[in-house]
């Protein structure tokens, strides 16, 4: 059986056109693809890549300098940190969540809107593997671009299970029996009708927006309309800590708010989600949002 697209580059010896991060003394990273002949240049001196091609990952390799550099290929969410950008990226953190919190699984059905740097992309093609579905939608042709080459980047080549299709998606989606949906845009409630007609009964919308009044629109959208489930909301924050000794403490700078996420389930055909019991807070107006017609 063949392996899984992309597989073959994360594992075994380094070889030609692997990428390579280089981690030295100070914990600063340094990426590039290796390429026969050439030789990596910092100013703490060079080594050629031939001394890394063939070697295992974990190697010391030292430069002309006598400076060492740890070699290791890097994890996903080195590679989209450090990837060429034309939108902001989703932080892995944030990518984490949605692969989990929105169930995304081998051989589903996923449709994205929102591709920016293609971050979210890779993450989510991994997750759905070679037997599933990702079919993305972006409305500017530059970001698309950018996104293909960054996905392509990190899979050795075009990945089999991605549509990648530019332009609005209430205007083109076409897929139907959809499990999942994740929406990163700045009014995804104007997508909720046509996501509602694409998801399978059951199925689940996730957005991710930046701004509490974007939260709340989304939320309240959702409510009105009546064919989702109660939406679920939150936001992650990541603080490492310093473990020296004795000395353990939280780091001082943390990754504090990004985005806010939103899932909700479909309902099925007919059947409206159960009214809230909660009283709801005071200034609370359900007709400041007009439910779309499903």
């Amino acid at each position: 059986m063949s392996e899984p697209t992309g597989a073959a580059r994360r594992r075994g010896p380094f070889q030609v056109g692997d990428k390579v991060q280089l981690t030295d003394p100070k914990g600063r990273h340094h990426t590039f693809t290796l390429e026969a002949g050439k030789a990596f240049h910092t100013h703490k001196g060079s080594f050629p890549h031939d001394e890394l091609i063939g070697a295992p990952e974990g190697t010391v390799v030292r430069s002309s300098g006598n400076f060492d550099y740890l070699a290791l290929r890097p994890l996903l969410p080195d590679f989209v940190l450090s990837m060429p950008r034309g939108a902001a990226v989703i932080y892995p953190k944030d990518a984490g969540q949605i692969i989990a919190m929105a169930d995304i699984f081998a051989g589903a059905r996923v449709v994205e809107a929102g591709v920016g740097s293609g971050a979210l992309s890779t993450f989510l093609l991994r997750a759905v593997g070679d037997q599933g579905l990702l079919s993305s939608y972006e409305r500017r042709q530059d970001f698309a671009d950018i996104a293909k080459k960054n996905v392509e980047g990190y899979f050795g080549g075009p990945h089999p299970a991605w549509n990648l299709t530019v332009g609005d998606l209430q205007d083109n989606l076409v897929e139907t029996d959809v499990d999942r949906v994740i929406l990163d845009m700045l009014a995804p409630w104007e997508c909720l009708e046509a996501v509602h007609k694409a998801l399978v009964p059951g199925g689940l919308v996730c957005c991710y927006v930046a701004t509490t009044t974007q939260l709340a629109r989304t939320v309240e959208t959702m409510r009105a309309m009546r064919c989702f489930t109660e939406p679920q909301s939150w936001e992650s924050m990541v603080r490492t800590w310093h473990v020296e000794g004795l000395a353990v403490r939280p780091d001082h700078r943390m990754i504090g708010h990004t985005g806010f996420l939103v899932t909700a389930r479909r309902m099925a055909d007919g059947v409206d989600a159960p009214m809230r019991r909660r009283r709801p807070s005071k200034g609370y107006d359900s007709d400041d949002y007009e439910a779309p017609q499903v």
